[in-house]
């Protein structure tokens, strides 16, 4: 079983909660264990509120959702400006802001950005589940 959603929603603070409570739904149908989907859920609110907060010239956000008993993997895009993705570091130890890139490197796996000039950016990650006895790990 594989449970896929792609959504469209607005650029706004109101849709980070919205697309992790479904999230959230997909994850307990596989009975996914909770670190797991805490990482998970942290990793794509911080995804989405980048673009809420930082995707100058954007109209809405793209979220792809691809959650099976094994792994799950997440999209978040927009049709902003842009960034330069090459020039993303890790944040200063004292700084209050720029941690939301490097808590979705911490927190999952094979993450690649991707942003154009006038046309976007994208961010992908993954994670895998440890699977006990054929299912989901709890």
């Amino acid at each position: 079983m594989r449970i896929s959603v792609r959504l469209n929603l607005p650029r706004e603070v109101d849709s980070v909660p919205a697309v992790r409570r479904l999230l959230r739904c997909a994850l307990s149908a596989f009975q996914v264990d909770r670190q797991d989907g805490d990482d998970l859920e942290l990793a794509l609110t911080e995804a989405c509120a980048n673009v809420v907060k930082h995707a100058t010239g954007a109209d809405g956000i793209e979220v792809s959702l691809d959650v099976a008993e094994d792994r799950c993997a997440i999209d978040v895009a927009d049709n902003g400006a842009g960034f330069d993705a090459s020039a993303v570091d890790d944040p200063e130890p004292n700084s209050e802001r720029g941690r939301g890139l490097f808590l979705i490197r911490a927190l999952s796996d094979n993450v690649r950005m991707q942003s154009t000039p006038r046309r976007g950016s994208l961010i992908h990650f993954e994670k895998t589940f440890a699977l006990a006895g054929g299912t989901a790990s709890r």
